[in-house]
């Protein structure tokens, strides 16, 4: 599987825009995370593209991603990805024990986060968005509720991140790709 298949799966599976553009903002995530640590960019952004494909034909635990696994193994996905979004499910039973696994699990709702941080700022831009108004908003248990802070907080500990120096991290890899994420104003 490499990214322009798992493109073309997303987009099988995915109708929703929002969706879409959500595995694009951790896929912006992931790739910049593997390029810092010299992991295989197209590995992390395959796992980051993959991870939710199932949402919307499984969209309960524990459908989502038990029963989308199947589905990636039957299309030659590998392994080592398809543990990777197994585990950044906490109710899937798989632990997180590679950086793979971690990574994706650190940037996956702190990127819908950003996002939805995004919108609220007056030219809708990633760029406007810093940490110190990312760390407000996630007090704020009414702003984004369908985000879980205990796993946005708890992904970058999993991986010995500074939250500030995570958040900061993935604001600067999604504004370099803030165009494809509608999110460049």
């Amino acid at each position: 599987m490499n990214r322009e298949l798992a493109w073309q799966t997303v987009c099988e599976f995915v109708q929703s825009e929002g969706l879409r553009k959500h595995m694009l903002a951790v896929e912006a995530c992931m790739v910049a995370y593997a390029r810092k640590y010299g992991e295989d960019e197209e590995k992390w952004a395959v796992t980051a593209l993959l991870h939710d494909f199932d949402w919307e034909i499984h969209p309960q635990a524990p459908d989502h991603p038990m029963k989308g696994e199947p589905i990636l193994a039957a299309r030659g996905v590998s392994d080592e990805i398809r543990r990777a979004i197994l585990s950044h499910a906490n109710y899937s039973g798989v632990p997180r024990e590679s950086l793979l696994e971690k990574s994706l699990f650190a940037c996956d709702e702190l990127a819908g986060f950003l996002t939805a941080c995004a919108y609220v700022k007056p030219s809708r831009t990633i760029a406007e968005v810093d940490v110190k108004s990312v760390r407000k908003k996630l007090k704020d248990k009414a702003f984004a509720r369908a985000v879980n802070r205990d796993d946005v907080i708890n992904g970058a500990a999993e991986k010995g991140l500074d939250l500030d120096e995570h958040i900061a991290f993935c604001i600067a890899a999604m504004t370099e790709r803030a165009a494809s994420l509608g999110l460049a104003g």
